[in-house]
């Protein structure tokens, strides 16, 4: 089955465009707290969307899942409302799916659960060390309908300098053992475009069939609208894209793919890219 792939806008010109090109999930990014901190110095997305933008995508696309990352479990501050005023505004904005970010207890994944109440789906994501280490008491709570492994902040969390050497020293592996072991729809990363990226998009591809991920993050270098700003391409960089995507996909399914060689040739050229940027 080919892999549901998101994209990160509040855009509702984006949203139709990317809809229209085959994107499965527009991506509402709402989360803040703490990210700017973890984050500093890189080159990462921190939207900061809000509530509005959740009603403004809804009303923008007619098939595309609207997803929605809401903040860590927090408490009500002066300035913000609590997870659950949070979560229920953005279900009553128009969310399919929510996504829990940088937790690392079960609990915190018990408590949006409790929050969601079954309205909308579950994603948490996994991102943290604690996260990945108590992996099996996390997908034991009831509720849960997806899972995702976010490999900036978990590779920044075990002192990696290159977001994909979790995928090359089976750190992935790992989990998405478990995942298939409880039943568990997964995905992990972010994907480039077929032949860009610093690892390559077909690799990456390659690497969540062989591991039998269902949905992955189309990356920023896949098409960056902050850059791009003609609609025009914009639109020829998804419709193009995706093609290529599907196709490679459509080769990945009828077996022409050497997974095995495709995961060797990952875990020999992750550590040189690696090499490159400890040494910048």
């Amino acid at each position: 089955m080919a892999l549901k792939l998101m994209y990160i806008t509040n855009r509702p010109e984006i949203a139709r465009i990317i809809e229209a090109a085959g994107v499965d999930r527009i991506f509402v990014d709402m989360e803040y707290i703490g990210k700017s901190i973890r984050q500093s110095g890189m080159d990462t997305v921190q939207s900061h969307h809000t509530i509005e933008d959740i009603k403004r995508i809804k009303a923008s696309v007619t098939k595309a899942q609207v997803m929605v990352r809401v903040n860590p479990i927090h408490e009500a501050s002066e300035s913000y409302p609590s997870s659950k005023e949070e979560i229920d505004a953005a279900i009553a904005a128009g969310a399919d799916i929510l996504m829990l970010p940088y937790f690392k207890t079960a609990a915190e994944v018990q408590k949006c659960v409790d929050y969601v109440g079954g309205r909308v789906k579950n994603l948490p994501l996994v991102e943290t060390p604690e996260a990945a280490e108590h992996i099996d008491e996390i997908i034991a709570v009831d509720g849960i309908d997806e899972i995702y492994v976010g490999l900036n902040d978990l590779s920044l969390g075990y002192g990696k300098k290159f977001m994909f050497e979790l995928l090359a020293d089976g750190t992935v592996d790992a989990l998405a053992d478990k995942f298939k072991q409880k039943g568990l729809p997964f995905g992990f990363g972010g994907i480039a475009a077929v032949g860009q990226g610093m690892l390559p998009g077909e690799r990456v591809i390659a690497e969540h069939y062989r591991l039998g991920s269902t949905c992955a993050i189309l990356s920023r270098s896949f098409c960056n609208t902050d850059k791009v700003t003609d609609l025009e391409e914009v639109r020829q960089i998804f419709e193009t894209g995706l093609a290529d995507i599907r196709a490679f996909e459509e080769k990945c399914a009828a077996g022409k793919i050497d997974y095995a060689q495709n995961c060797a040739e990952v875990r020999k050229i992750v550590p040189q890219i690696s090499e490159r940027i400890k040494n910048r």
